[in-house]
Protein backbone atom coordinates (compact mmCIF):
# COMPACT_ATOMS: atom_id res chain seq x y z
CA UNK A 1 0.00 0.00 0.00
CA UNK A 2 2.91 2.62 0.18
CA UNK A 3 4.03 1.29 -4.11
CA UNK A 4 3.18 4.55 -5.87
CA UNK A 5 0.46 3.14 -8.45
CA UNK A 6 -3.09 4.01 -9.58
CA UNK A 7 -5.93 2.24 -10.65
CA UNK A 8 -9.75 2.74 -11.68
CA UNK A 9 -13.38 2.90 -10.13
CA UNK A 10 -15.56 0.88 -11.64
CA UNK A 11 -18.30 -1.46 -9.64
CA UNK A 12 -19.36 -4.86 -11.68
CA UNK A 13 -23.26 -3.83 -12.24
CA UNK A 14 -21.75 -1.34 -14.64
CA UNK A 15 -19.74 -3.50 -16.93
CA UNK A 16 -20.86 -4.11 -20.32
CA UNK A 17 -23.31 -7.44 -20.32
CA UNK A 18 -25.49 -8.77 -22.61
CA UNK A 19 -28.16 -9.30 -19.69
CA UNK A 20 -29.13 -6.19 -18.57
CA UNK A 21 -26.42 -5.82 -15.52
CA UNK A 22 -22.89 -5.61 -15.84
CA UNK A 23 -21.73 -9.50 -14.29
CA UNK A 24 -18.34 -11.50 -14.02
CA UNK A 25 -18.37 -12.63 -17.32
CA UNK A 26 -16.85 -11.86 -20.33
CA UNK A 27 -16.75 -7.97 -20.27
CA UNK A 28 -15.24 -8.67 -16.94
CA UNK A 29 -12.40 -10.38 -18.34
CA UNK A 30 -12.01 -7.15 -21.70
CA UNK A 31 -11.70 -4.50 -18.48
CA UNK A 32 -9.17 -6.40 -16.82
CA UNK A 33 -7.08 -6.85 -19.75
CA UNK A 34 -8.00 -3.40 -20.27
CA UNK A 35 -6.76 -2.18 -17.16
CA UNK A 36 -3.41 -3.97 -17.98
CA UNK A 37 -3.13 -2.46 -20.91
CA UNK A 38 -3.67 0.89 -19.57
CA UNK A 39 -0.50 0.28 -17.07
CA UNK A 40 -3.07 -0.03 -13.88
CA UNK A 41 -2.33 -1.92 -10.96
CA UNK A 42 -5.53 -1.36 -8.72
CA UNK A 43 -9.58 -2.47 -9.46
CA UNK A 44 -12.11 -0.83 -7.08
CA UNK A 45 -15.67 -2.21 -6.79
CA UNK A 46 -18.25 -1.37 -4.61
CA UNK A 47 -19.66 -4.02 -2.45
CA UNK A 48 -20.85 -7.01 -4.02
CA UNK A 49 -23.47 -8.14 -1.50
CA UNK A 50 -27.16 -8.83 -2.74
CA UNK A 51 -28.92 -5.73 -3.58
CA UNK A 52 -33.29 -5.52 -3.53
CA UNK A 53 -35.43 -3.00 -5.43
CA UNK A 54 -36.84 -1.67 -2.03
CA UNK A 55 -33.85 -0.32 -1.45
CA UNK A 56 -33.02 1.28 -5.05
CA UNK A 57 -30.59 -1.80 -5.81
CA UNK A 58 -27.84 -0.13 -3.45
CA UNK A 59 -25.06 -2.34 -2.60
CA UNK A 60 -24.75 -0.43 0.54
CA UNK A 61 -28.47 -1.97 1.87
CA UNK A 62 -28.29 -5.51 1.74
CA UNK A 63 -29.95 -8.96 3.07
CA UNK A 64 -26.21 -9.76 4.14
CA UNK A 65 -22.87 -8.93 4.67
CA UNK A 66 -21.15 -11.63 2.82
CA UNK A 67 -23.71 -13.36 0.27
CA UNK A 68 -22.23 -12.60 -3.36
CA UNK A 69 -25.08 -10.88 -5.57
CA UNK A 70 -26.81 -13.68 -7.73
CA UNK A 71 -27.03 -10.59 -10.30
CA UNK A 72 -23.61 -10.39 -10.93
CA UNK A 73 -23.62 -14.45 -11.81
CA UNK A 74 -22.50 -14.70 -15.44
CA UNK A 75 -24.91 -17.10 -17.53
CA UNK A 76 -21.62 -17.35 -20.26
CA UNK A 77 -19.72 -18.69 -17.70
CA UNK A 78 -22.50 -21.12 -16.53
CA UNK A 79 -22.22 -22.23 -19.64
CA UNK A 80 -18.30 -22.28 -19.56
CA UNK A 81 -18.85 -24.49 -16.51
CA UNK A 82 -21.33 -26.76 -17.71
CA UNK A 83 -23.89 -25.47 -15.24
CA UNK A 84 -25.55 -24.04 -18.53
CA UNK A 85 -26.59 -25.29 -22.25
CA UNK A 86 -25.40 -22.89 -25.25
CA UNK A 87 -29.08 -23.27 -25.92
CA UNK A 88 -30.19 -21.91 -22.41
CA UNK A 89 -29.00 -18.49 -23.36
CA UNK A 90 -31.18 -18.26 -26.35
CA UNK A 91 -33.97 -15.35 -26.26
CA UNK A 92 -35.06 -12.18 -28.38
CA UNK A 93 -34.90 -9.99 -25.12
CA UNK A 94 -33.43 -6.17 -26.14
CA UNK A 95 -31.54 -5.28 -23.01
CA UNK A 96 -30.27 -1.87 -22.30
CA UNK A 97 -26.55 -1.33 -23.04
CA UNK A 98 -25.72 2.23 -21.05
CA UNK A 99 -28.42 1.81 -18.14
CA UNK A 100 -29.08 -1.16 -16.34
CA UNK A 101 -32.12 -2.87 -15.76
CA UNK A 102 -32.42 -4.39 -12.55
CA UNK A 103 -35.86 -5.75 -12.38
CA UNK A 104 -35.63 -7.28 -16.55
CA UNK A 105 -31.97 -9.10 -15.60
CA UNK A 106 -33.37 -10.50 -11.70
CA UNK A 107 -35.85 -12.14 -13.75
CA UNK A 108 -33.84 -13.56 -16.27
CA UNK A 109 -30.43 -14.36 -14.17
CA UNK A 110 -33.49 -16.33 -11.35
CA UNK A 111 -35.04 -18.14 -14.34
CA UNK A 112 -31.45 -19.24 -15.62
CA UNK A 113 -30.37 -20.24 -11.90
CA UNK A 114 -33.29 -22.28 -11.41
CA UNK A 115 -32.74 -23.86 -15.00
CA UNK A 116 -29.05 -24.79 -13.42
CA UNK A 117 -29.96 -25.83 -9.99
CA UNK A 118 -32.76 -28.20 -11.35
CA UNK A 119 -29.93 -30.04 -13.14
CA UNK A 120 -26.98 -29.78 -10.60
CA UNK A 121 -29.29 -30.95 -7.60
CA UNK A 122 -29.62 -34.01 -8.87
CA UNK A 123 -25.72 -35.14 -7.92
CA UNK A 124 -24.92 -32.25 -6.01
CA UNK A 125 -24.31 -34.59 -2.82
CA UNK A 126 -21.55 -35.60 -4.80
CA UNK A 127 -20.10 -32.80 -6.24
CA UNK A 128 -17.00 -32.30 -3.79
CA UNK A 129 -16.40 -28.40 -4.66
CA UNK A 130 -19.52 -27.75 -3.38
CA UNK A 131 -19.58 -29.69 -0.74
CA UNK A 132 -16.37 -28.24 0.35
CA UNK A 133 -17.62 -24.99 -0.41
CA UNK A 134 -20.91 -24.87 1.96
CA UNK A 135 -18.38 -26.32 4.54
CA UNK A 136 -15.60 -23.55 4.57
CA UNK A 137 -18.28 -21.33 4.92
CA UNK A 138 -20.76 -22.70 7.21
CA UNK A 139 -20.73 -20.21 9.54
CA UNK A 140 -22.90 -17.70 7.61
CA UNK A 141 -24.04 -19.98 4.99
CA UNK A 142 -26.39 -21.78 6.73
CA UNK A 143 -27.88 -18.58 8.45
CA UNK A 144 -28.06 -16.54 4.77
CA UNK A 145 -29.52 -19.89 2.66
CA UNK A 146 -32.63 -20.27 5.63
CA UNK A 147 -32.98 -16.28 5.74
CA UNK A 148 -33.41 -16.22 2.54
CA UNK A 149 -35.12 -19.08 1.71
CA UNK A 150 -38.26 -17.49 5.15
CA UNK A 151 -38.12 -14.39 3.01
CA UNK A 152 -39.79 -16.19 0.57
CA UNK A 153 -41.61 -18.43 2.23
CA UNK A 154 -42.92 -14.83 4.37
CA UNK A 155 -43.44 -12.75 1.06
CA UNK A 156 -40.56 -10.79 1.71
CA UNK A 157 -41.71 -9.70 5.03
CA UNK A 158 -38.99 -8.54 7.27
CA UNK A 159 -37.49 -10.96 9.56
CA UNK A 160 -39.11 -8.72 12.77
CA UNK A 161 -42.45 -9.93 11.68
CA UNK A 162 -42.19 -13.64 10.84
CA UNK A 163 -43.85 -15.36 13.54
CA UNK A 164 -42.36 -15.44 16.89
CA UNK A 165 -40.77 -18.87 17.20
CA UNK A 166 -38.60 -18.54 13.98
CA UNK A 167 -38.05 -14.71 14.66
CA UNK A 168 -36.49 -15.41 17.49
CA UNK A 169 -34.93 -18.76 15.99
CA UNK A 170 -36.29 -21.25 18.59
CA UNK A 171 -34.75 -24.14 18.05
CA UNK A 172 -37.31 -26.24 17.37
CA UNK A 173 -38.61 -23.66 14.74
CA UNK A 174 -35.74 -23.40 12.70
CA UNK A 175 -35.23 -27.35 12.49
CA UNK A 176 -38.67 -27.19 11.05
CA UNK A 177 -38.14 -24.63 8.96
CA UNK A 178 -34.47 -25.79 7.61
CA UNK A 179 -36.50 -29.52 6.95
CA UNK A 180 -39.65 -27.81 5.53
CA UNK A 181 -37.45 -25.41 3.04
CA UNK A 182 -34.54 -27.54 2.27
CA UNK A 183 -34.70 -27.55 -1.16
CA UNK A 184 -35.03 -23.77 -1.14
CA UNK A 185 -32.40 -23.36 1.42
CA UNK A 186 -30.03 -26.04 -1.18
CA UNK A 187 -31.17 -23.35 -3.99
CA UNK A 188 -29.62 -20.38 -2.20
CA UNK A 189 -26.26 -22.18 -1.50
CA UNK A 190 -25.73 -23.46 -4.99
CA UNK A 191 -26.52 -19.43 -6.01
CA UNK A 192 -23.73 -18.41 -3.53
CA UNK A 193 -21.04 -21.50 -4.82
CA UNK A 194 -21.57 -20.08 -8.46
CA UNK A 195 -21.00 -16.51 -7.16
CA UNK A 196 -18.03 -17.30 -5.52
CA UNK A 197 -16.57 -19.84 -8.68
CA UNK A 198 -17.01 -16.98 -10.90
CA UNK A 199 -15.77 -14.12 -8.86
CA UNK A 200 -12.12 -16.24 -7.60
CA UNK A 201 -11.66 -16.93 -11.09
CA UNK A 202 -11.95 -13.47 -12.49
CA UNK A 203 -9.82 -12.10 -8.97
CA UNK A 204 -7.10 -15.14 -10.05
CA UNK A 205 -7.17 -13.31 -13.70
CA UNK A 206 -6.87 -10.11 -12.52
CA UNK A 207 -3.67 -10.98 -10.01
CA UNK A 208 -2.40 -12.54 -12.78
CA UNK A 209 -2.03 -9.75 -14.54
CA UNK A 210 -0.86 -7.60 -11.49
CA UNK A 211 -3.69 -6.19 -10.51
CA UNK A 212 -4.96 -6.24 -7.20
CA UNK A 213 -8.61 -5.75 -6.18
CA UNK A 214 -10.10 -3.55 -3.80
CA UNK A 215 -13.10 -4.22 -2.39
CA UNK A 216 -15.46 -1.93 0.52
CA UNK A 217 -17.11 -3.10 3.16
CA UNK A 218 -19.86 -0.98 4.94
CA UNK A 219 -19.28 0.12 8.41
CA UNK A 220 -23.32 -1.04 9.64
CA UNK A 221 -25.02 -3.87 8.17
CA UNK A 222 -29.15 -3.60 7.28
CA UNK A 223 -31.65 -4.34 9.87
CA UNK A 224 -33.29 -6.26 7.88
CA UNK A 225 -30.45 -9.16 7.01
CA UNK A 226 -29.26 -12.49 7.89
CA UNK A 227 -26.53 -11.12 9.99
CA UNK A 228 -28.75 -8.67 12.46
CA UNK A 229 -31.64 -12.09 12.84
CA UNK A 230 -28.22 -14.46 13.18
CA UNK A 231 -26.44 -12.52 15.33
CA UNK A 232 -29.25 -10.44 17.60
CA UNK A 233 -27.22 -10.12 20.40
CA UNK A 234 -24.48 -8.07 18.96
CA UNK A 235 -26.90 -5.56 18.06
CA UNK A 236 -28.73 -2.69 19.97
CA UNK A 237 -32.38 -4.37 20.17
CA UNK A 238 -35.26 -4.75 22.41
CA UNK A 239 -37.47 -7.39 23.38
CA UNK A 240 -39.31 -6.47 19.94
CA UNK A 241 -36.14 -6.82 17.89
CA UNK A 242 -36.66 -3.25 17.10
CA UNK A 243 -33.16 -1.19 17.17
CA UNK A 244 -33.17 0.71 20.22
CA UNK A 245 -30.75 3.25 18.30
CA UNK A 246 -29.95 3.96 14.75
CA UNK A 247 -26.44 5.16 12.89
CA UNK A 248 -26.19 7.77 11.11
CA UNK A 249 -24.29 11.75 11.22
CA UNK A 250 -24.94 14.58 12.83
CA UNK A 251 -25.78 18.49 11.51
CA UNK A 252 -23.16 20.03 10.04
CA UNK A 253 -22.27 22.84 6.77
CA UNK A 254 -24.17 20.36 4.15
CA UNK A 255 -27.15 19.31 6.25
CA UNK A 256 -28.74 21.02 8.98
CA UNK A 257 -30.40 17.55 9.87
CA UNK A 258 -27.69 14.96 9.47
CA UNK A 259 -28.46 11.89 8.07
CA UNK A 260 -30.42 9.43 9.76
CA UNK A 261 -29.25 5.83 8.11
CA UNK A 262 -31.27 3.60 9.90
CA UNK A 263 -28.71 1.05 10.66
CA UNK A 264 -29.15 -0.74 13.88
CA UNK A 265 -26.52 -0.15 16.11
CA UNK A 266 -23.81 -2.25 17.09
CA UNK A 267 -23.28 -3.76 21.17
CA UNK A 268 -19.85 -3.37 21.59
CA UNK A 269 -19.64 -4.72 24.72
CA UNK A 270 -21.49 -7.86 23.30
CA UNK A 271 -18.54 -7.99 20.32
CA UNK A 272 -15.99 -7.37 23.67
CA UNK A 273 -17.27 -10.37 25.15
CA UNK A 274 -17.01 -12.45 22.37
CA UNK A 275 -13.51 -11.12 21.34
CA UNK A 276 -15.07 -9.06 18.41
CA UNK A 277 -15.25 -12.78 16.64
CA UNK A 278 -18.00 -11.53 14.21
CA UNK A 279 -15.93 -8.53 12.97
CA UNK A 280 -12.43 -10.85 12.51
CA UNK A 281 -14.68 -13.43 11.01
CA UNK A 282 -16.18 -10.90 8.58
CA UNK A 283 -13.04 -9.00 7.91
CA UNK A 284 -11.21 -12.24 7.16
CA UNK A 285 -13.77 -13.07 4.65
CA UNK A 286 -13.29 -10.01 3.02
CA UNK A 287 -9.59 -10.17 2.97
CA UNK A 288 -10.01 -13.85 0.93
CA UNK A 289 -12.21 -11.22 -1.46
CA UNK A 290 -10.19 -8.55 -1.83
CA UNK A 291 -6.62 -7.39 -1.93
CA UNK A 292 -7.56 -4.35 -0.09
CA UNK A 293 -10.33 -3.28 1.75
CA UNK A 294 -12.41 0.54 1.96
CA UNK A 295 -13.74 0.29 5.27
CA UNK A 296 -16.57 2.80 4.99
CA UNK A 297 -17.52 5.19 7.51
CA UNK A 298 -14.05 4.80 9.49
CA UNK A 299 -14.67 7.36 11.81
CA UNK A 300 -17.49 5.26 13.38
CA UNK A 301 -14.91 2.74 14.86
CA UNK A 302 -13.72 5.45 17.32
CA UNK A 303 -16.77 7.40 18.13
CA UNK A 304 -20.69 7.02 16.44
CA UNK A 305 -23.45 9.34 16.70
CA UNK A 306 -26.42 7.19 17.63
CA UNK A 307 -30.16 8.11 17.23
CA UNK A 308 -32.87 7.07 19.21
CA UNK A 309 -35.20 4.57 17.14
CA UNK A 310 -38.27 6.40 15.76
CA UNK A 311 -36.82 10.06 15.30
CA UNK A 312 -36.98 11.62 11.96
CA UNK A 313 -33.78 13.11 11.42
CA UNK A 314 -30.42 13.08 12.53
CA UNK A 315 -30.28 15.86 15.35
CA UNK A 316 -31.43 14.22 18.27
CA UNK A 317 -28.30 12.03 18.93
CA UNK A 318 -25.31 11.80 20.49
CA UNK A 319 -21.75 10.71 20.22
CA UNK A 320 -20.46 7.80 21.95
CA UNK A 321 -17.09 6.56 22.25
CA UNK A 322 -16.10 2.68 20.55
CA UNK A 323 -13.69 0.71 21.89
CA UNK A 324 -11.31 1.10 18.78
CA UNK A 325 -7.64 0.94 20.68
CA UNK A 326 -9.06 -2.64 21.87
CA UNK A 327 -10.50 -3.70 18.63
CA UNK A 328 -7.67 -2.73 16.47
CA UNK A 329 -5.05 -4.44 18.86
CA UNK A 330 -7.38 -7.81 18.38
CA UNK A 331 -7.25 -7.49 14.84
CA UNK A 332 -3.43 -7.54 14.43
CA UNK A 333 -3.54 -10.07 16.77
CA UNK A 334 -5.29 -12.11 14.29
CA UNK A 335 -4.36 -10.72 11.05
CA UNK A 336 -0.40 -9.79 10.68
CA UNK A 337 -1.05 -6.94 8.39
CA UNK A 338 -4.38 -4.69 7.79
CA UNK A 339 -4.51 -3.52 4.17
CA UNK A 340 -7.58 -1.53 5.36
CA UNK A 341 -7.86 2.29 3.30
CA UNK A 342 -10.01 4.28 6.02
CA UNK A 343 -12.86 6.26 4.80
CA UNK A 344 -12.71 9.46 6.51
CA UNK A 345 -13.84 11.96 4.36
CA UNK A 346 -16.00 14.63 6.42
CA UNK A 347 -15.36 16.08 9.99
CA UNK A 348 -12.20 14.38 11.43
CA UNK A 349 -11.75 14.24 15.11
CA UNK A 350 -8.09 13.71 16.36
CA UNK A 351 -8.74 10.70 18.18
CA UNK A 352 -9.45 9.12 14.50
CA UNK A 353 -6.42 10.27 13.17
CA UNK A 354 -4.64 9.15 15.75
CA UNK A 355 -6.09 5.59 15.57
CA UNK A 356 -5.38 5.71 11.52
CA UNK A 357 -1.75 7.01 12.05
CA UNK A 358 -0.58 4.42 14.41
CA UNK A 359 -1.97 1.40 12.89
CA UNK A 360 -0.61 2.84 9.04
CA UNK A 361 -3.92 2.81 7.50
CA UNK A 362 -4.47 5.46 4.67
CA UNK A 363 -6.93 7.92 4.63
CA UNK A 364 -8.78 9.46 1.45
CA UNK A 365 -8.76 12.42 -0.54
CA UNK A 366 -10.87 13.75 -3.52
CA UNK A 367 -9.77 16.37 -5.82
CA UNK A 368 -13.32 17.48 -6.43
CA UNK A 369 -13.13 18.81 -2.77
CA UNK A 370 -9.87 20.53 -3.58
CA UNK A 371 -10.77 24.12 -5.08
CA UNK A 372 -12.99 25.32 -2.57
CA UNK A 373 -12.39 28.34 -0.26
CA UNK A 374 -8.78 29.36 0.56
CA UNK A 375 -6.78 26.91 -1.55
CA UNK A 376 -3.62 27.37 -0.40
CA UNK A 377 -4.73 25.61 3.05
CA UNK A 378 -7.47 23.26 1.80
CA UNK A 379 -6.67 19.84 2.77
CA UNK A 380 -7.68 18.21 -0.46
CA UNK A 381 -5.29 20.83 -2.33
CA UNK A 382 -2.96 18.10 -4.50
CA UNK A 383 0.13 20.88 -2.59
CA UNK A 384 -1.72 19.65 1.16
CA UNK A 385 -1.93 15.80 0.59
CA UNK A 386 0.28 13.13 1.71
CA UNK A 387 2.26 9.88 0.28
CA UNK A 388 0.38 7.64 2.83
CA UNK A 389 -3.40 8.39 1.22
CA UNK A 390 -5.42 7.17 -1.59
CA UNK A 391 -6.82 10.44 -3.84
CA UNK A 392 -9.71 10.07 -6.22
CA UNK A 393 -10.80 12.53 -8.67
CA UNK A 394 -14.51 11.89 -7.29
CA UNK A 395 -15.85 8.50 -5.39
CA UNK A 396 -19.23 7.10 -6.13
CA UNK A 397 -21.18 9.21 -4.50
CA UNK A 398 -20.08 12.14 -6.39
CA UNK A 399 -20.66 13.96 -9.33
CA UNK A 400 -18.58 13.65 -12.27
CA UNK A 401 -15.90 15.76 -12.90
CA UNK A 402 -17.50 17.08 -15.40
CA UNK A 403 -20.67 16.85 -14.04
CA UNK A 404 -19.57 18.44 -10.88
CA UNK A 405 -17.85 21.82 -13.35
CA UNK A 406 -21.46 21.90 -15.13
CA UNK A 407 -24.18 21.88 -11.83
CA UNK A 408 -21.76 22.39 -8.77
CA UNK A 409 -18.69 24.25 -8.83
CA UNK A 410 -19.32 28.07 -8.53
CA UNK A 411 -17.38 30.65 -10.19
CA UNK A 412 -14.88 30.97 -6.99
CA UNK A 413 -14.18 26.91 -7.74
CA UNK A 414 -13.31 26.98 -11.26
CA UNK A 415 -11.60 30.29 -10.97
CA UNK A 416 -9.26 28.09 -8.28
CA UNK A 417 -8.82 25.41 -10.92
CA UNK A 418 -7.80 27.78 -13.44
CA UNK A 419 -5.82 29.43 -11.28
CA UNK A 420 -3.99 26.36 -9.87
CA UNK A 421 -3.65 25.03 -13.45
CA UNK A 422 -2.84 28.27 -14.82
CA UNK A 423 -4.58 27.86 -18.05
CA UNK A 424 -8.31 28.17 -18.86
CA UNK A 425 -10.74 24.94 -18.06
CA UNK A 426 -13.52 24.16 -19.41
CA UNK A 427 -16.41 21.25 -19.25
CA UNK A 428 -14.42 19.39 -22.27
CA UNK A 429 -11.07 19.84 -20.22
CA UNK A 430 -11.63 19.57 -16.35
CA UNK A 431 -11.56 15.92 -16.64
CA UNK A 432 -8.23 15.39 -18.46
CA UNK A 433 -7.08 18.31 -15.88
CA UNK A 434 -7.83 16.61 -12.64
CA UNK A 435 -6.92 13.34 -13.90
CA UNK A 436 -3.52 14.79 -14.63
CA UNK A 437 -3.47 16.30 -11.47
CA UNK A 438 -4.58 12.96 -9.54
CA UNK A 439 -1.88 11.17 -10.86
CA UNK A 440 0.75 13.77 -10.73
CA UNK A 441 0.21 13.87 -7.42
CA UNK A 442 2.44 13.17 -4.23
CA UNK A 443 -0.71 10.58 -3.09
CA UNK A 444 0.99 6.50 -3.35
CA UNK A 445 -2.40 5.80 -4.88
CA UNK A 446 -4.49 7.33 -6.88
CA UNK A 447 -8.28 5.78 -8.10
CA UNK A 448 -9.94 7.30 -11.04
CA UNK A 449 -13.54 6.44 -11.90
CA UNK A 450 -13.99 5.11 -15.21
CA UNK A 451 -16.55 8.29 -16.14
CA UNK A 452 -14.01 10.73 -15.41
CA UNK A 453 -11.48 8.81 -17.79
CA UNK A 454 -14.13 9.26 -19.91
CA UNK A 455 -15.06 12.82 -20.05
CA UNK A 456 -18.61 11.90 -18.97
CA UNK A 457 -21.21 14.38 -18.02
CA UNK A 458 -23.53 14.45 -14.98
CA UNK A 459 -25.85 11.49 -16.91
CA UNK A 460 -23.25 9.28 -15.73
CA UNK A 461 -23.19 9.78 -11.96
CA UNK A 462 -23.14 6.25 -10.04
CA UNK A 463 -25.17 7.68 -6.67
CA UNK A 464 -27.19 11.10 -4.92
CA UNK A 465 -26.50 10.73 -1.63
CA UNK A 466 -30.01 10.76 0.06
CA UNK A 467 -31.73 9.66 -3.10
CA UNK A 468 -33.57 6.53 -2.76
CA UNK A 469 -34.11 5.73 -5.87
CA UNK A 470 -32.94 5.97 -9.50
CA UNK A 471 -29.55 5.14 -8.82
CA UNK A 472 -26.56 2.64 -9.15
CA UNK A 473 -27.68 3.10 -13.17
CA UNK A 474 -24.67 4.17 -15.50
CA UNK A 475 -22.92 1.12 -17.71
CA UNK A 476 -19.41 1.10 -19.21
CA UNK A 477 -20.23 0.35 -23.01
CA UNK A 478 -17.76 -2.36 -24.85
CA UNK A 479 -17.09 0.19 -27.33
CA UNK A 480 -15.61 2.76 -24.84
CA UNK A 481 -13.10 1.01 -24.18
CA UNK A 482 -10.21 1.74 -26.77
CA UNK A 483 -7.30 1.28 -27.57
CA UNK A 484 -5.85 4.84 -27.69
CA UNK A 485 -7.79 5.17 -24.35
CA UNK A 486 -5.65 2.66 -22.65
CA UNK A 487 -2.66 4.16 -24.60
CA UNK A 488 -2.98 7.85 -23.28
CA UNK A 489 -3.43 6.40 -19.80
CA UNK A 490 -0.62 4.11 -20.01
CA UNK A 491 1.86 6.85 -21.12
CA UNK A 492 0.49 9.42 -18.18
CA UNK A 493 1.42 6.32 -15.80
CA UNK A 494 4.85 5.93 -16.78
CA UNK A 495 5.08 9.27 -16.74
CA UNK A 496 4.37 10.08 -13.63
CA UNK A 497 5.98 6.64 -11.87
CA UNK A 498 2.89 4.83 -11.13
CA UNK A 499 3.66 2.10 -13.27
Amino acid sequence: MKTRRSGILLHVTSLPSPFGVGDLGPGAYRFADFLADSGQSLWQVLPLTPTTPACGNSPYSSPSALAGNALLISPERMVQDGLLQPSDLDWSCAWPEERTDYDAAGHCKHCLLDRAFDRFRAHMHRHAAFLSFCQDNLRWLEDYALYAALKVQFNGAPWTSWPLEIRDRREEATAYWRQHLADRVQREKFIQFVFFQQWHALKAHCNEKSIQIVGDAPIYVSLDSSDVWANREIFRLDEARQPTHVAGVPPDYFSPTGQLWGNPIYNWDALRERHYSWWIMRLGFYMGLFDMIRLDHFRGFVGYWQVPFGEETAVNGEWIQAPAWEFFATLLKRFPFLPIIAEDLGIITPDVREIMSHYGLPGMKVLLFGFGGDVASNPYAPHNLTRHSVLYTGTHDNNTARGWFRQEAGFGERNNLARYLGRAVDECTVAVELVRLALMSVSNIAILPMQDLLGLCEDARMNVPSVAHGNWGWRLRHQQLTPELAAWLSDLVHLYGRV
